[in-house]
């Protein structure tokens, strides 16, 4: 689970890269993932989440 999203739970999403003759063959979309320093409790906390969750979490805490 080393891929998902520790706040909002995305996840990696699959399916195909279509070439030019429409063949299709299987690829993976993965969350963009970074390591943020976040407190909780009083505590900082290293999490991984993606850059739309913390974005989101920075405008909430406005």
């Amino acid at each position: 689970m080393s891929r998902v999203c520790q706040v909002s739970g995305v996840g990696p999403l699959s399916g195909n890269n279509r070439s030019h003759s429409m063949i299709g063959t299987r690829r993976v979309w993965n969350a963009n993932l970074q390591k943020y320093k976040v407190v909780i409790d009083g505590k900082e906390v290293t999490v991984k989440m993606t850059a739309r969750a913390h974005r989101a979490l920075l405008k909430n805490a406005k």
